[in-house]
């Protein structure tokens, strides 16, 4: 605060008004954003892609799991898929909101996505695949919170969100692998 009481930091709310009343066409993206629009769209799209793949994947191993254990692998499998497509579906949102249009489009998803389908195999296999796509994604998405910082809060907070759920989906697939394979992998 200042000497005489008020906050210098804070934008005089008549100057609020005023600006979001010049640009309302812009929706939520104010002139106080500071991040670069096109690329944080640009980034985005590769999440919307990734998560669409993991669904993709996870589903695909929902459907295809064998073994005397597959249905309840299948069930964790067809859960991690509906989040995976939570989490595609905010990122859409956030590229809707910059201003975007979020592609959804299956030509060339494949290259969009840091992640990969996979094949298939066997249950542990299966697993091994989602296990390697979550570590996959966890540190793409930590550089991502990097690159957002404070240049954009709402989407590093959007992120750090998908990244606590892919934390759990790591876990919970490292369980499964220690369950299937009798061993653990992470110190204790």
């Amino acid at each position: 605060m200042s000497e005489t009481g008020e906050n210098t930091f804070l934008t005089d709310v008549r100057t609020l008004r005023e600006r979001a009343k010049k640009t309302i066409e812009k929706g939520a993206l104010t002139p106080a954003y500071q991040g670069n629009v096109q690329t944080a769209i640009d980034l985005l799209q590769t999440v919307v892609a990734t998560e669409l793949v993991c669904v993709l994947r996870y589903t695909m191993h929902s459907i295809s799991v064998t073994g005397i254990t597959s249905e309840s692998v299948a069930d964790e499998f067809a859960a991690h898929a509906k989040e995976e497509r939570a989490h595609m579906m905010w990122a859409a949102n956030r590229i809707d909101q910059l201003g975007g249009v979020p592609d959804l489009s299956p030509e060339g998803l494949a290259t969009r996505s840091a992640t990969e389908y996979g094949d298939g195999g066997n249950l542990v296999e299966m697993v091994r695949q989602n296990l390697v796509a979550e570590r996959l994604v966890i540190e793409h998405y930590r550089e991502l919170i990097r690159y957002f910082a404070d240049h954009d809060p709402t989407t590093r907070i959007m992120l750090e969100k998908i990244l606590a759920e892919e934390e759990e989906h790591a876990t919970d697939m490292h369980d499964l692998l220690v369950a299937h394979e009798g061993r653990p992998f992470l110190p204790s």
